[in-house]
């Protein structure tokens, strides 16, 4: 079983390790390992958000900047008649593409 959780823009994936009985948790979307541990979802809160803000500091520090989870700019190839469907959705709802697409997404995602 695993869970999300997220802070300044950065999510990490928590899973529970039986064998080590605690929360382990790891940065996704991004290729510096940032990980954590604790034994109970309130130290697993803070224990993320300090190794967020430790990850922060430390590229801080050495002059290095931070990498981004995701920059907001998804680029997706798709079929022409579902483009062509998108771009009429869009129209007929009286959004941009971007605008129909981001709401669309959002709602598959958090559904």
């Amino acid at each position: 079983m695993s869970s999300v959780i997220t802070y300044k823009g950065y999510a990490a994936r928590i899973e529970f390790s039986a064998e080590d009985d605690c929360f382990v948790g790891h940065v996704a979307g991004i290729q510096d390992v940032v990980g954590f541990h604790a034994e109970s979802v309130s130290e697993l809160k803070q224990a993320f958000q300090e190794s967020v803000d430790d990850y922060l500091k430390t590229c801080e520090a050495i002059n290095k900047i931070p990498q981004k989870p995701y920059s907001g700019k998804l680029m997706l190839r798709i079929p022409p008649e579902i483009h062509a469907a998108v771009a009429t959705a869009a129209q007929l709802s009286g959004k941009s593409i971007n605008q129909w697409a981001t709401e669309a997404l959002g709602r598959e995602a958090h559904h």
